[in-house]
């Protein structure tokens, strides 16, 4: 799970540090696929009961607001 989280981010640093729009789409595009990655380490992690329904549900709301946010940047970049 730190492996995907740490994934999100660095994928994301690194495609703003390319020379391209496209670069950087494809960068945060595997950035996504690590939150879906995240988002299912989760669901297992608390059907497994190593996290609670409280504590999942924050950190799933906090996925979901980050999937938003790549997305949103991911729209900017076409525009």
């Amino acid at each position: 799970m730190r492996r995907s989280a740490v994934s999100i981010s660095s994928n994301i640093a690194e495609g703003a540090g390319r020379g391209s729009k496209k670069e950087f789409n494809q960068l945060l595009n595997i950035s996504t696929g690590s939150c879906y990655e995240l988002k299912t380490q989760l669901t297992i992690s608390q059907n497994l009961d190593f996290l609670d329904k409280d504590e999942y549900g924050k950190i799933r709301d906090k996925l979901v607001e980050i999937q938003k946010m790549i997305y949103a940047l991911r729209q900017s970049l076409t525009t």
